[in-house]
């Protein structure tokens, strides 16, 4: 059977519309030349491959293995062809991003807006999310995580220095209550802890000594989503919070919070931006990643 590729895009139009006619609009022809093309490609098949109805266009049981087979690789095609299109054309469209709200550096703004000032036709969407959400299912160009937390089959890009967690509280509450020494003392302290959604568990406050990792099981007398508020109460002298060392530096620098435990705490592979492993990057996100990397390579 000669190989009709024209007869195969046609039969994923047909397929994403539901509709001959749709699907016809879409393609610039007439309804006619669809349906001729589709009667074309069964004849060759030698196989049923659309249901049609007064109302309504579905698959046959050989059209929807049909479908299956041959669409991620016309879809592979499409993004080749239109890589290749806007080669030196300026990246445009919407660009959707889901970041952690703990990644400080990148939602800090300098990145962000160097980047929406270098790509004027790119309409950034930015979801803030600590929810594990499947960037490819729900339609998002790309997202920024820690790198410990990324699937695998992702590329990832570093957009930020190691990271490492840190027990922190005012000096006030320092001088009432005293540091602790070890972070098992942590269970006679007041603290506050963090929660990423309402249904996820709290965060752990996780410890190394040794060269070992351990848990310590701490009761926190409040748990919100809100980093911000977290810090709020430990500035306030509510007790000790945990979190990323990056959340708390301002507070830190300006003395209104106190590291804890720094000795147990030490640094790991901070935030990536990732993205699935496709080889045509669509021009908007290899926007981005240059402009991260520019960011980066200024910084350092």
């Amino acid at each position: 059977m000669t190989l009709d590729l024209n007869a195969l895009a046609t039969f994923i139009v047909v397929v994403e519309e539901r509709s001959f006619r749709a699907a016809a609009d879409r393609l610039g022809v007439t309804r006619s030349a669809v349906s001729q093309t589709i009667r074309r490609l069964e004849d060759a098949m030698g196989v049923a491959l659309v249901q049609r109805t007064t109302r309504s266009v579905g698959l046959t049981e050989a059209g929807d293995r049909l479908h299956a087979e041959i669409a991620p690789s016309l879809a592979n095609i499409r993004a080749a062809l239109g890589t290749i299109r806007h080669l030196g054309a300026q990246p445009r469209g919407q660009l959707r991003l889901v970041v952690s709200s703990i990644a400080e550096g990148f939602l800090s703004g300098p990145l962000l807006a160097g980047f929406a000032e270098a790509c004027p036709h790119v309409q950034l969407d930015v979801l803030v999310s600590d929810e594990e959400i499947d960037i490819v299912a729900h339609g998002y160009d790309a997202g920024v995580r820690l790198g410990e937390v990324i699937e695998g089959d992702m590329i990832a890009l570093p957009v930020s220095d190691d990271q490492r967690q840190l027990a922190v509280c005012a000096p006030g509450y320092l001088a009432r209550q005293g540091a602790p020494t070890h972070p098992r003392d942590l269970a006679a302290h007041r603290c506050t802890g963090w929660r990423p959604a309402p249904r996820a568990a709290p965060f752990r406050w996780e410890f190394t000594q040794a060269g070992r990792d351990f848990v310590v099981d701490v009761e926190p007398e409040m748990t919100t989503n809100d980093m911000a508020l977290m810090i709020r109460m430990a500035v306030a002298g509510g007790g000790i919070t945990f979190g990323l060392e990056d959340s708390f530096r301002p507070w830190i620098e300006r003395g209104e919070l106190v590291p804890l435990l720094e000795a147990f705490s030490p640094f790991f592979p901070g935030f990536f931006l990732y993205y699935p492993s496709r080889r045509n990057v669509a021009p908007k996100l290899r926007a981005l990643l240059d402009h991260v990397r520019l960011h980066r390579r200024h910084r350092s």
